[in-house]
């Protein structure tokens, strides 16, 4: 069976997402935003839709981004451990060869990227971001203990995650870096990103003509012919750490 990638995300509810957006953007702003990263991010998955099918996952019920070609559930209660758990070893289960969860918090992630986690052959391949979390795993195998101990949204979460994993007999790889938007000090990053998707292209310039453009930094966005360009990131096979 084919494998599976899989996004986690949060319904879109103000004030229950991206709460450490919030102080400086506000709960509506905050919200909108994290509609453009779920929306460009299923964007991105469904061009990978020859390789794997596409799943949206998220904690609450919604209809707000249903597609056509994306099958939509709602997690688990728990803690993200459990609730990946859960998502993979179901899948798994179904008879997929490999499941991928992504999450949200990465808009500018390269689609290769996530091509690269799915050519591991390890049991879990994880790519990394710079904060020591990480934007995606993916698994041909689980186990019930392999996210003992994570403390999530912790700068230890990747290095723990791969700690339990091979605990448990589970061989585990890394695959291409990244970096995440979680704090208000990543958004002028993004923002000179030369690869920003439509949608949050399309949030920064509302925010440029907004009169409380001061709670997001540097918020004018480039034109359209001025966006810098980034060089494109060496993509190889994931690495075993």
């Amino acid at each position: 069976m084919r494998p599976a990638i899989i996004l986690f995300a949060k319904a879109p509810l103000a004030g229950n997402v991206k709460t450490r957006l919030q102080a400086r953007l506000g709960a509506e702003a905050t919200l909108a935003l994290h509609e453009a990263f779920v929306l460009d991010m299923l964007d991105k998955l469904l061009t990978l839709s020859e390789l794997a099918d596409i799943e949206l996952h998220t904690d609450t019920k919604t209809d707000v981004w249903r597609r056509a070609k994306v099958t939509g559930r709602v997690q688990v209660a728990g803690d993200l451990g459990l609730k990946m758990l859960h998502a993979l070893s179901t899948a798994l289960a179904r008879g997929r060869e490999q499941v991928c969860i992504v999450g949200s918090d990465a808009p500018t992630l390269p689609a290769a990227h996530l091509r690269a986690l799915l050519s591991s052959p390890a049991d879990v391949a994880l790519g990394p971001c710079e904060d020591g979390g990480y934007y995606a795993i993916a698994c041909r195998r689980t186990h019930a203990a392999m996210f003992q101990g994570v403390r999530w949204s912790s700068a230890e979460a990747l290095s723990q995650t791969e700690r339990a994993a091979r605990a448990c007999g589970l061989s585990v790889e890394r695959g291409p870096g990244w970096y995440d938007v979680d704090r208000p000090e990543d958004l002028p990053r993004l923002l000179q990103d030369g690869d920003l998707p439509a949608r949050v292209r399309r949030w920064f310039m509302q925010s440029s003509g907004d009169t409380r453009t001061s709670r997001c930094p540097e918020a004018s966005a480039p034109a359209e012919g001025n966006m810098p360009r980034r060089r494109p990131a060496r993509v190889g096979p994931p690495r075993r750490s």
